[in-house]
């Protein structure tokens, strides 16, 4: 039983470390990365406390290297998925039931094991498998990662001291239940903080959570399971299956004990989540929680004000980095005819000093990307482009796939404001410029607030604040994250919380409490001290004159009583 109100300490965001030569960060990493590279890791599914071996070996093959094999993964099939959903359901109760500074205390150990001892694993897992360099690895996999398990723990000390008011001889209280059932996380292949905070976060607020990660991430995966094993969390509360993603979501949107999903990935799979759970509503106990972030096609605005070095670096870093394979990736850009031919020779320069290749060469600031079937289709916008007669390569445009998957850092300019790569997400390192007239500022905003269904991140570049403030304004509904003299990306917890709306989710926020709530159900408790003994209430009482005539017929009514007590007396005495 716990005596004690605990307090969480205050977090302070994971510092970054710089793996500059020379320091020891630097050394431990590269011998973490060459270590595991050189090994035939066996990931296992993780269900019920229990390490899964069983089915088809899947090869685990760096996108930088793919004829290279660094391990393998085991693929489930349902009767794994329906087992996860028992040992989860049969955990529930425990979990539930535990006080919530015991969840909080595993959490914030897993924290610190990742910021710890486990930084350079982790963040090697995540280099190889997901072909990262090392400071894009060190801002995921370590520093987000550690950011959310010790925010999100704080996070739900502030949620549980949210009480109502009370009054006199009343106490109301409230607490935070989970969902009355089990979740589903399913997360994508770019960042290993996502893979690690949605199935965190839910569990954290007691809930009991059915985990499918990224094939593509299953490296980096294993070791959050590790962390989360050796943090001391009890067997059924998170449970990671490998198999095939549609029919595991078939198998767990037909559960009556569904209670809630939690996804990051494409636009079109979160609507056929939505469209899954609506067929199966009448099935449900509760109404499931859908919380999901999608994608997006973020835009980079500058006005004839701005500054040229910050806003050419916002584009090479916000469109290139780790391949512009995130979803606030800088991907379409609107620039005034001015400044355009600077800004250009800029951006030539800074994507001609970038080096493409491994990981391992920490020199690399370009990877490859995730895999073949990443590789096509971004490589398909850039060969139609080539041949449009809206569109021109101004830089880049190579491409290869006889070691990795690698492509070189993209910009294409049109002339045609609706582009298709202008309008379509492309996830990969592929940037579209369209030039303004330095006059049609007001059309321009108009223009990047309808050309795309996505509304997740965005950047105004400008020194003149009346056309930050009209910026501000009118893109209201084009950008959940908007950055104002900064590039699109880049979101730390605690700082920005992250998410956007219209085509890119439900914007619920990951890094905050309003993610939190979302894998709450709150009761109400009202407790009366001295209850009322009797029905009526002050209305029902009569005053002034109609008090006066009601006690006349009361005395008349006690007169005509004790009249006929008299005389029934006077008749049993004759």
């Amino acid at each position: 039983m716990s005596n004690g109100a605990f307090s969480i300490p205050r977090p302070v965001n994971e510092p970054v470390l710089s793996y500059a030569p020379g320091t020891p960060a630097r050394r431990a990493l590269q011998s973490a990365y060459e270590t595991l590279y050189q090994a035939h890791t066996a990931i296992p599914q993780f269900i019920n406390g229990v390490e899964i071996f069983n089915g088809k070996k899947i090869p685990i093959r760096p996108p930088h290297d793919h004829q290279h094999t660094v391990g393998y993964w085991c693929e489930g099939d349902q009767s794994d998925v329906r087992a996860a959903i028992e040992g989860a359901l049969e955990a529930r109760s425990r979990w539930a039931a535990a006080s919530w500074e015991q969840r909080a205390a595993i959490f914030l150990k897993a924290a610190d094991l990742i910021a710890g001892p486990y930084r350079a694993q982790i963040n090697a897992a995540t280099m190889i498998g997901q072909s990262k360099n090392a400071i894009q690895a060190e801002l995921d996999a370590a520093c987000e990662l550690v950011d959310f398990l010790r925010f999100n723990a704080y996070y739900m000390e502030q949620i549980y001291k949210e009480q109502p008011e009370s009054t006199a001889s009343i106490w109301n209280r409230m607490e935070y239940r989970p969902l009355e059932g089990f979740t589903f996380a399913i997360t994508p292949f770019n960042f290993t903080a996502i893979a690690g905070n949605l199935p965190s976060c839910m569990a954290l607020m007691g809930n009991v959570v059915v985990w499918k990660p990224s094939d593509k991430q299953a490296l980096s995966a294993h070791y959050l399971m590790k962390v989360f094993r050796e943090s001391g969390l009890p067997a059924g509360v998170i449970n990671m299956v490998m198999g095939d993603p549609a029919e595991t979501a078939k198998t767990v949107f037909g559960h009556p004990d569904f209670a809630g999903v939690h996804f990051t990935g494409s636009t079109q799979v979160f609507k056929d989540i939505w469209e899954a759970v609506g067929k199966h509503i009448h099935t449900y106990k509760t109404y499931p929680r859908i919380v999901g972030e999608t994608g997006g096609k973020d835009f980079v605005i500058a006005h004839p004000t701005a500054q040229l070095k910050p806003l050419a670096t916002a584009l090479s870093r916000g469109a290139f980095e780790y391949q512009g394979q995130k979803c606030s990736a800088a991907s379409r850009a609107y620039l005034p005819k001015s400044l355009w031919e600077e800004v250009k020779e800029t951006l030539n320069r800074q994507i001609e000093r970038m080096k493409m290749g491994s990981p391992a060469d920490f020199g690399n600031f370009i990877n490859a990307v995730i895999d073949r079937k990443a590789y096509n289709r971004i490589t398909a916008y850039i060969e139609r482009a080539k041949e449009s007669t809206e569109a021109e390569i101004i830089s880049g445009g190579a491409f290869g796939d006889a070691e990795g998957y690698f492509i070189s850092p993209t910009v294409i300019q049109t002339t045609n404001p609706k582009y298709e790569t202008l309008v379509k997400e492309i996830f990969g390192p592929v940037l579209t410029v369209y030039v303004y007239e330095d006059e049609k500022w007001d059309e321009t905003l108009d223009l990047i607030d309808e050309t795309s269904p996505y509304a997740l991140t965005g950047a105004v570049f400008s020194q003149d604040r009346y056309a930050i403030e009209a910026a501000t304004e009118r893109l209201a509904d084009a950008a959940g994250n908007l950055y104002i003299n900064d590039k699109p990306s880049g979101a730390v917890v605690g700082q920005q919380p992250f998410g956007g709306g219209r085509a890119s989710g439900t914007n619920d926020k990951a890094g905050s409490k309003l993610n939190l709530l979302r894998w709450t159900s709150p009761r109400t408790i009202k407790e009366n001290f001295i209850p009322p003994t009797d029905f009526p209430y002050p209305f029902m009482e009569k005053g002034g004159r109609e008090q006066v005539e009601e006690q006349v017929r009361e005395a008349v009514h006690k007169l005509k009583d004790l009249g006929s007590d008299i005389v029934s007396r006077l008749s049993e005495k004759k």
